[in-house]
Parts: structure tokens; C-alpha cells; sequence
């Protein structure tokens, strides 16, 4: 089993060196992720969000156990060691229920992250920031670290070995209306004086619930990476934030990046350098999945092979149909709205693949694709050499191959350390 504590620790004493955790429910993305992980010899972790999945099956329909049963059933299927896989929870704390009462929010929150330890989830990121029903959206951090101890002590009480959890602490989400630029077009950092009094408070709330601080691993700050619907905010490489300098009394802990995706990826050994030990990527992979579904659809176009209407434009009507995942989110203001619902990088158009008439459309078109010739010249307008290499190498048919190459694509950039000695 990778050793979270291990990476943490190699990574203060000055190596370069970071582990990706994938959030994403995608069964094709997760597929592609843990294969390459598998192929380069790497640990991964695999990531839940409490929206995602919790006790009520979230809006994946699946529990904290199905969930670990789901990713491992994939990972057997493709040959994959469980070894080399870790289980994470993402935001957890009363998110899902916010529009509670804080009492009824926390119960249901101390339920969830009861199940996530039981199940064998052992990166716990404990979220407690946003408010319930009659406080402010953003709570202080006294009462954030309160909450998140209370929720620490349950994951403790239920997991079948405490020693191996790990607690991630801290938020950094973009406010409402989307990311804030400074004056030069970068995302703003977490200044060490806020990482600081985040630290303290958390100190100070585990402390009085006796919990042991060297359970704390990872702390959430914002480095200065984040995407809007319609760009993606480059880490300034050069830039160093001295978020590690609010470290200092605390050796065994590193940082974690939220929305790293879309990245150059010179930005992740950057990010490794700068204390990111932990580095999150959820949307590129089913944007990348997406994206070579969308070329392949181009191609069978192109050449006159579809039997029925586009992928796009059949779920342009799943979507339309079924507009709550992303009604609240485009509003066509970066572009419009038909292109946000498919090309915005927040991907929401990932809601909407388990759909039966996606599942069907998709299906369609490997179908119209299976018995084409589809040469080098005409991939390579749409997929590199790399990816159509490594389809013509894969056992599944090529059209399916081409796609998960494409998440391989996306994801190969976080693997920048080379094969576990």
C-alpha cells in the first residue's frame, strides 16, 4: 500500500516529488488513470467527493463501500495491483446538507464521514468552511476547526485501523462568481499568514479533542493555479508564495492543490517544489474523455459513416432535457451557452455520460466506427502519435482505445517522479 507519510516526508526534505489523486466517478477516466498508473509503477489516489458519494448514494447512486468496491472492480478488470491505490474523501464535512440547520447538517456530515472511515477510505480532507442554514457563507476558522476535530474523532472511532488515516485540512474554492485575477492576471495565493492562522486554529481544536496532530497530513491552500469556464490561470512559475514557511513548526505535514487541471506540465514538479506534495485533477480527465469522443464523432462524420444524429447534438438534448447540473453554472457569459455546456472546463457535461440515451449514443458510435478502416493520416488529425501508438497496441477496439489514450494524455504530466524505488 503506498505511504502517504513517506511522500510527505520525502517531499519536505527538498525532493521533488508528488502524488496525484483523481476525483472523478468516470469508469472509462478512472480505467485509463489506474492503468497508467500501474503501467509506470506509480501510487495513485482515488478520490470521493461528499456531493458525490455519502450515505444518502449522492449523485452517483453509490455508498463509501461501493464506492471502494466500484474503483477496485475496475482496476481488477485491467490488471491493476489494489496495492498501489489509495482512497480518499474530498470535502467532506455538511456541505451536501448546508441547507440544514448547523446541528442537522453536522449530524448527517458525522454520519458520512463515519462510512468513509468504515469502508477503508484513509485521506480524509475534513471541510467544514461553508455555512449552514442562518450563517454566513464562509465560517471563521475557529468555528471550521471545531467542526472538522468533532468530525476527526468520528473517522478515528470507526475506521478498522486508525493509525492509517491521514486528515487534509483546509479549503480553497474559488468565491462566488468564479476565480479573482490580481492586477497581472494571476490567481492570488494563500498568504502564509492565512495558512498560519488555519494551521493554529486546527492546532488548537484537535488538541482539546485530543487528537493527535501528526494525524493532520495536508493542509489546502490555494498556490495560484485555478480554471474559469472558459480559461485556464497558469501557475506563475517563478513566483514563490512561501506557503512553506507557515510549515515550519510542522514537519510532517504538506500541501495539497485543488484544481490543478489543464496545467503546462512544467507546473506540477513546480508545485512539488513549492511544498504541493498532493495534487489534485478531476475534470481534465473527462474533458480529455469527452474530447476524443467528440473527434472520433468529427471523424465519423467526415467520411459519411453516421447512422443517426451527432454525439454532440444528442447530449446537447440529454443536457437540455436534464438541465440541473448545469443550469446553475452557465449563464453564457464567457461564451455561449451550448459551447460552455460542452467545451467549458468545469466539464459538466460529465453529469450526463451515465445517461441511458448518452450510453446509447456513445455506443452508437463505436458501433458505426468498429468496421472502418481508420488509418494513421486520418487519426492524426485529431490524436498524437503517442496516443494512436498506444491504441494500436491496446485490446480494446480502437475507438475506445483512442479515448482512454487521450485521458492518459491528460494525466501523464502529474507522474513526473519515475518508477517507486
Amino acid at each position: 500500500m503506498p505511504d502517504l507519510r513517506q511522500i510527505i516526508a520525502r517531499n519536505r526534505a527538498g525532493e521533488v516529488l508528488a502524488i496525484p489523486s483523481i476525483c472523478t466517478a468516470h469508469p472509462d477516466a478512472l480505467e485509463a488513470s489506474l492503468t497508467l498508473a500501474e503501467t509506470l509503477d506509480q501510487p495513485i489516489v482515488v478520490e470521493a467527493t461528499s456531493n458525490q458519494v455519502n450515505q444518502d448514494g449522492g449523485y452517483t447512486g453509490l455508498k463509501p463501500a461501493d464506492f471502494i468496491h466500484f474503483v477496485k472492480s475496475i482496476a481488477e478488470n485491467s490488471h491493476v495491483a489494489h496495492e498501489r491505490i489509495l482512497f480518499g474523501g474530498d470535502h467532506l464535512g455538511p456541505q451536501a446538507w448546508r441547507k440544514l440547520p448547523a446541528e442537522q447538517a453536522m449530524q448527517k456530515a458525522h454520519q458520512m464521514v463515519a462510512d468513509y472511515a468504515a469502508a477503508g477510505f484513509t485521506k480524509i480532507h475534513l471541510d467544514c468552511s461553508e455555512g449552514c442554514a442562518g450563517e454566513p457563507a464562509q465560517l471563521p476558522d475557529t468555528i471550521t476547526a471545531s467542526r472538522s476535530a468533532a468530525l476527526a474523532a468520528t473517522a478515528l472511532k470507526h475506521a478498522p485501523d486508525p493509525a492509517n488515516l491521514l486528515f487534509v485540512i483546509g479549503t480553497e474554492v474559488p468565491p462566488p462568481g468564479g476565480a479573482r485575477t490580481d492586477d497581472h492576471g494571476d490567481i492570488p495565493p494563500t498568504t502564509p499568514e492565512s495558512a498560519t492562522a488555519t494551521l493554529e486554529a486546527h492546532r488548537d481544536a484537535f488538541t482539546a479533542a485530543r487528537i493527535p496532530l501528526d494525524l493532520i497530513g495536508g493542509l489546502v491552500v490555494q498556490p495560484g493555479v485555478e480554471f474559469s469556464p472558459m480559461e485556464v490561470h497558469p501557475l506563475p512559475l517563478a513566483r514563490d508564495p512561501h506557503l512553506l514557511d507557515a510549515l515550519t513548526d510542522w514537519p510532517n505535514l504538506c500541501l495539497e492543490a485543488h484544481s490543478t487541471d489543464y496545467q503546462h506540465p512544467d507546473a506540477y514538479p513546480r508545485l512539488a517544489q513549492l511544498g504541493f506534495a498532493f495534487q489534485k485533477v478531476g475534470p481534465a480527465l473527462t474533458f480529455a474523455w469527452r474530447e476524443a469522443l467528440y473527434a472520433l464523432d468529427a471523424i465519423r462524420a467526415q467520411n459519411g459513416w453516421a447512422t443517426g444524429p451527432s454525439l454532440a447534438d444528442t447530449m446537447e438534448t440529454v443536457m437540455l432535457d436534464n438541465p440541473s447540473y448545469w443550469q446553475a453554472h452557465i449563464h453564457g457569459t464567457s461564451a455561449a451557452p451550448r459551447t460552455e455546456r460542452h467545451f467549458g472546463l468545469a466539464d459538466r457535461i460529465r453529469y450526463y455520460w451515465p445517461h441511458p440515451q448518452a450510453q446509447d449514443a456513445v455506443q452508437g458510435l463505436v458501433t458505426d466506427l468498429a468496421d472502418k478502416r481508420l488509418p494513421d493520416p486520418l487519426l492524426a488529425a485529431h490524436f498524437c502519435a503517442a496516443e494512436i501508438a498506444f491504441a494500436r497496441s491496446s485490446p480494446y477496439p480502437l475507438p475506445r482505445a483512442l479515448a482512454l489514450a487521450r485521458v492518459q494524455t491528460a494525466l501523464r504530466p502529474y507522474f513526473f517522479t519515475g518508477p517507486r524505488s
